[in-house]
């Protein structure tokens, strides 16, 4: 193939490709359970508690501003890719 064909080619997709693999829906469902966990610990116990305070906190942070994005970022690489970016 000319090196023409091979840029030509290079940016089309396939219609039947989706967009998110099972790792990413693995991912998304550990954020869930991480934001659910955190909601639960923060309605346990009275409002100063370290429950309350501390550790629901903390959770829901992971949970939003880690897990999920990285869930929606994520993609993994094949060989051929990490050859090309060399």
């Amino acid at each position: 193939m000319s090196q023409k064909k091979k840029q030509r080619y290079r940016g089309k997709r396939t219609g039947s490709m989706l967009p998110f693999s099972s790792e990413n829906y693995v991912l998304f469902a550990v954020g869930i359970l991480v934001i659910i966990l955190g909601y639960l610990s923060l309605s346990r116990g009275p409002w100063n508690s370290f429950w309350s305070l501390t550790l629901a906190p903390i959770l829901l942070v992971i949970g939003y501003c880690i897990i999920v994005p990285v869930a929606i970022l994520y993609r993994k690489r094949n060989n051929k890719q990490e050859a090309e970016t060399k």
